[in-house]
Formats: structure tokens, C-alpha cells, sequence
């Protein structure tokens, strides 16, 4: 169905009354070919998906991400309704059950040994401290359980192992999902938590490919994939995702995408972090991270990874709650609150239930799957008669210095 609008356009123009149309897609990376000779394929084909792919090109994702971010977001937000209930956002609590005295390098950690960031090292929390922990968590809204431990890898760490096991099947038992991050994990010691009871293993990629080593040395990015694949086949679900503001330039943000939308089937979860500069660190004074890229971000992932579950992690507390409700919008749909997350800081519940409230939110339950929404299936329609007049050179980002 058409409708002219007259005057209003030039002559001949006409637009969609009954579907939504994407009116400027300027980015020429963004019109490319999708093999059958057309252009607009990409973009299109990512809005109207009804399933996932993981056979993305990094020029695909590039020219996803590269779409004016105004209709990238109404775009990312579009699909996420089509696999996600648009009010519904997990809340989840992370716990830090072994703090600091890690032998890695990673820049932005204050849990290195190798800074002086005034963290005292401390042994691994007893399982009823945790368990206590949970339960406040649960009682506040909580769904899922996260525990974090600082460790290169778990070699060697057989007690500790143990129990962290009793912790899952503690957590388990509370009727909360739970989540670990433990370091390199091999496949005997992730068939031993599945055993257990873990719902999800995290195992951040942390940025690109490229950007990595100028982060972290003491790990490489291969042995941080090793660990996924073990976590994949023991049949834990992954979760996975990135830091932004470690010094990278937005191609980077591609790189990390690319990676972890073309795994052998997409994590479970994909955590948006932002560096929180940490004195001490060697990337205590990196540029912050402009707010654009990170919803850039948000939206570029639910596009590619339409099933993911999009979790708002460390920096969130220092987003606005308009900023915070743009990433809703975008197709996030999970947050970290509670008294701390790890070493910073952190939202509460009250803070978030209240947010929740205003915005027409509500807590995720636990074990919630994506389930395509028969109701939103219609077609993303884009209308190409608006591209003639837009200009075709590549979008720039606020985040050129990012």
C-alpha cells in the first residue's frame, strides 16, 4: 500500500504508508551487493531475518554498523521484537568470589598483580558466603547469578574447582541461572560444571582480533577461543563479548562482532562493557568512550546476533537513564546490578526497579528462551526511492579518537 505525499516530496516520490521505511542509508559500504546483482541486500536481509546466520562477512557487518544510527537503532529494535519480549530485561548480579592477585597483563584490570591499583588480594569465598549472596540477589529481582574469579586458568585448582561446583549447585538450587568466570577452562573442567548444574560460562573476546595484543599479552585471543569451544561442546552456553574504550577505532568494534557473530552458533550472551578507568592501570587515561558507539554497538549485535541476549555490563552505572533506555531500545535486554560488579561500581535494585517502572520495564524470568514472535514477522521494508538524494560517502562516528 502507497501513499503520495504531494508537494511535499518531489514529484513521482511515494512512500510506504503501511510498513516502515528506512529513508536514508547514505553509507555506500552499506548498499552492497547481496550476490544476486541488487544492492540494499544486507541491511535487508539482517532487518527481515526470521532465524540467525553465522556465515557474516566483515564487510556485512561493516556496512550494518555503518548505517545512520537513527535508523540502525529502529532498525535493531524492529528485530528485536521479532525474537524477545521489547519489556522484558534479565537482571543479573555478579559477585567477585576471588579477588585480584591475577598473573595476567590485561590493561584494563585492577585485578593484575602487575598494578598498583591499591586492590588487596584475597582467597576464594566460602560457598555459604555465596549462597547467602545469591539469595539477597533473588530476593531483589535477580534471575541469573554471576561469579567471578581472578585466575589466569584453572590448572591445578582442584579444591577450588570443588567448590565452586557446591556454589553452582547451591545457585542452582535457589532457582536463579548461574554463570561463571573462571579464565582458560579445558573440556574435563567444563564437563564438570555442566555436571553441576552452570547454566553459562563467560569468556570475554574482549575486542578484535587486531586491536588484542596491544591489550593483553599473558592470553591470546586463540586460547581465549579454545576456552569457548570447551565451554560450547560440554554444553554449557557461552557468553561472550567486548570492552569498548580500550584505545580501539570503530573498525575494531567490527572485528569483535565479526568474531563473535560467526562462531559455530552465537552465545547465549553478549556483554557490552565500557572501560571504567582504573588508577594504576595503563589505560587509566584512555579516551572515554563516546555514548554513539556503544549504542552502535547494541544495535549493530542485535541485527547480526537477533537471539543473543544483550547484556549492559560495567560502565552502565555512569549511563544516563535516557542513554540506558536508548540501548533498550536498541535490543538490549539485560543488566548487571547490585551492590558491586566485580571491582566498580554498580546500580542497585531499587535504582533499576525504579527505572523499570518508569519505562514500562519489567525483570526478566530465569530460563527464558528466544522464541521467534509470530506477530512480528511482517516485513522491514526499505524504500530505495529515497537513496538518490543522500550523499554516499561512509558514515564517520563521534569515536574517531575512540
Amino acid at each position: 500500500m502507497w501513499t503520495k505525499l504531494g508537494s511535499r516530496l518531489p514529484r513521482h516520490r511515494e512512500v510506504p504508508s503501511a510498513t516502515f521505511a528506512i529513508h536514508r542509508v547514505y553509507s555506500a559500504a552499506a548498499l552492497v551487493s547481496d550476490g544476486a546483482g541488487t544492492v540494499h541486500g544486507v541491511f535487508q536481509r539482517a532487518v527481515n531475518a526470521t532465524a540467525p546466520r553465522t556465515d557474516w562477512t566483515r564487510a556485512e557487518i561493516s556496512a550494518i554498523y555503518n548505517t545512520p544510527l537513527i535508523d540502525l537503532t529502529h532498525a535493531a529494535g524492529t528485530l528485536h521484537r521479532r525474537f524477545h519480549n521489547p519489556g522484558a530485561v534479565q537482571m543479573c548480579t555478579l559477585m567477585n568470589i576471588k579477588t585480584g592477585g591475577c598473573s595476567e597483563d590485561c590493561s584494563y584490570c585492577a585485578q593484575s598483580s602487575r598494578y598498583q591499583t591499591g586492590l588487596k588480594a584475597t582467597k576464594l569465598s566460602t560457598v555459604e558466603s555465596v549462597l547467602a549472596a545469591a539469595r539477597v540477589a533473588r530476593d531483589n529481582g535477580s534471575t541469573r547469578f554471576c561469579m567471578g574469579a581472578a585466575w589466569w586458568d584453572m590448572r591445578g585448582r582442584k579444591s577450588g574447582l570443588r567448590n565452586i561446583k557446591a556454589m553452582v549447585e547451591g545457585v542452582h538450587a535457589l532457582g536463579l541461572e548461574s554463570c561463571v568466570t573462571l579464565g582458560m577452562l579445558d573440556e574435563t573442567q567444563a564437563k564438570e560444571l555442566k555436571d553441576a548444574g552452570l547454566t553459562a560460562y563467560n569468556h570475554n573476546v574482549d575486542t578484535s582480533r587486531e586491536h588484542y595484543p596491544k591489550v593483553i599479552t599473558t592470553r591470546s585471543y586463540d586460547e581465549r577461543l579454545q576456552t569457548i569451544s570447551n565451554v560450547r561442546d560440554a554444553g554449557i552456553k557461552v557468553c561472550t563479548g567486548g570492552i569498548l574504550g580500550l584505545g580501539e577505532k570503530p573498525e575494531d568494534h567490527v572485528g569483535l562482532l565479526h568474531t563473535v557473530a560467526t562462531m559455530p552458533s552465537h552465545p547465549e550472551s553478549f556483554p557490552v562493557n565500557t572501560l571504567v578507568p582504573i588508577e594504576g592501570t595503563p589505560l587509566f587515561k584512555s579516551t572515554r568512550i563516546p555514548f554513539d558507539a556503544v549504542l552502535r554497538t547494541i544495535a549493530t549485535a542485535r541485527l547480526v546476533m537477533p537471539t543473543a541476549i544483550i547484556r549492559i555490563a560495567a560502565g552502565r552505572v555512569d549511563m544516563s537513564e535516557e542513554k540506558q533506555v536508548l540501548c533498550f531500545l536498541a535490543g538490549a535486554n539485560a543488566v548487571f546490578t547490585g551492590e558491586k560488579m566485580l571491582t566498580t561500581a554498580c546500580s542497585s535494585w531499587e535504582e533499576d526497579l525504579a527505572m523499570f517502572n518508569r519505562w514500562g520495564l519489567f525483570p526478566m524470568k530465569a530460563h527464558v528462551e528466544p522464541v521467534l514472535r509470530k506477530d512480528e514477522e511482517s516485513p522491514f521494508q526499505v524504500n530505495n526511492s529515497f537513496l538518490a538524494d543522500v550523499p554516499t560517502a561512509s558514515h564517520q562516528e563521534t569515536s574517531t579518537t575512540v
